[in-house]
């Protein structure tokens, strides 16, 4: 059974906003290391309160911070301490709860337990849905196609950012990314063209946005295109893509992300060919 609080839930979201806005602004800022050395310290000096807001949001901060730095089985312990609670204090749909399963599941892809993430960002989106949570539901579905991907059904990811796509295309985060992911899965599928004209649309919105908002998707664009055209044959315009692709995920990213990894790896390709 949930506890009362004490504070309205505005209170409770503002406070712990307040609180958490160093250590967010270091993990936009892809400084890691230091967002996750702050939010623990943040949920360390809330104390034990099982109702305040602040410390599974800082927790939550911490685990994502501790999974960009490579240590996903850190990440994953702190969300398998966390969530028992979390479920117990705010309920099993409440928007921190599905929140904290989406970013376990994310981990869990991470550690290569593919199935088991899409299987959990399927239920939370069902979940999101039936408590009519449109962003949770956005998240969960990014999720799901993460997952998807990494198993290698990129044909599931095309349908499944077809489906989205014609539910909502909108001129938002959301849609760029499904647009870049839909472009990859075509890749993947070596249909080059049509990937080339998708990673497009999905570079002309991503370009309409500012910089700081773009960040997340590093190195996309760049990354679909040269891997399109090494698709075709045409080395010599995919390997600057390929390498500026490179160069801004490492520098973002650091070297052992995916899409770093990803853009090492073509490069070699094409150096090979």
């Amino acid at each position: 059974m949930a506890f009362f609080r004490s504070r309205g839930r505005r209170e409770d979201i503002q406070r712990a906003d307040d609180l958490l806005a160093q250590a967010r602004a270091l993990y936009t800022a892809g400084r890691y290391a230091e967002a996750e050395a702050e939010a623990r310290s943040v949920a360390a000096a809330q104390g034990r309160n099982p109702d305040d807001l602040a410390v599974p949001m800082a927790l939550s901060i911490a685990a994502l911070a501790a999974s960009a730095q490579g240590h996903h089985a850190e990440a994953l312990a702190t969300y398998d301490a966390q969530l028992p609670v979390v479920s117990e204090v705010w309920g099993d749909e409440h928007r921190l709860t599905l929140k904290l399963r989406l970013g376990r599941a994310e981990v869990l892809n991470q550690l290569g337990r593919h199935t088991e993430s899409e299987e959990e960002c399927v239920a939370v989106c069902r979940a999101a849905a039936r408590a009519d949570m449109p962003y949770v539901v956005k998240d969960a579905l990014i999720g799901q196609i993460r997952a998807l991907d990494m198993l290698g059904a990129h044909p599931a990811v095309e349908a499944v950012a077809r489906n989205v796509l014609a539910a909502h295309d909108g001129q938002d985060r959301f849609t760029v990314r499904v647009r870049f992911a839909l472009a990859h899965s075509l890749n993947a599928q070596g249909r080059y063209e049509e990937a080339l004209a998708e990673n497009k649309r999905a570079d002309v919105l991503d370009r309409a946005f500012p910089r700081e908002d773009r960040a997340p998707e590093t190195g996309m664009a760049e990354l679909n295109e040269a891997t399109a055209f090494f698709g075709l044959g045409r080395n010599a315009q995919a390997r600057p893509l390929a390498a500026s692709a490179h160069r801004d995920c490492l520098a973002f990213y650091g070297p052992d992300h995916p899409r770093t990894l990803q853009a090492r790896s073509l490069l070699d390709r094409i150096d090979g060919a």
